[in-house]
């Protein structure tokens, strides 16, 4: 429900997109959780010969974290290839990776651009036969950068 003041309510979080740029097939870019899209910068301390009360802080460039994605198991996935081939085979192809925020109409209110992407982790759910749960399929990635779009 809109604020009646401005118009505006923020977005919802639960409908988005994901697009490894190059990896097509029916559901690749469904998930259900995505996350690691953050940015911390580093600081690089500096003493000053002679001045022993207090060190020079400078910023340094930013750390990302590794961006997860995660869903249901996908029998017969361009994207688990991509994956396997990385580590499995250790040859490794770095993709864009495009995550769209949508809004109720499907379009995209939000992205972000995941530049250099490349695999460095796959983990798949716990097999319990006392749960009725789906089979998760985790992605671990690392990247150079990632930048808002619009």
């Amino acid at each position: 429900m809109p604020n009646n003041e401005t118009g505006y309510y923020p977005p919802v979080s639960f409908y988005f997109k994901v697009n490894v740029v190059g990896i097509n097939g029916k559901n690749e870019g469904s998930f259900q959780e995505v996350s690691g899209l953050n940015a911390k910068l580093g600081v690089v301390e500096i003493k000053e010969g002679g001045e022993n009360r207090f060190v020079h802080r400078l910023p340094a460039p930013p750390r990302y974290e590794n961006l997860i994605l995660k869903r249901g198991m996908l029998l017969g996935s361009s994207l688990v290839d991509w994956v396997r081939n990385s580590i499995e085979q250790f040859i490794f192809s770095p993709k864009t990776v495009i995550i769209n925020l949508m809004d109720e109409n499907a379009s995209p209110i939000a992205s972000w651009k995941v530049v250099k992407a490349y695999p460095a982790a796959i983990r798949i759910s716990e097999f319990k036969a006392q749960e009725s749960q789906i089979a998760v399929e985790t992605f671990e990635l690392c990247f150079d950068y990632f930048m808002k779009v619009n």
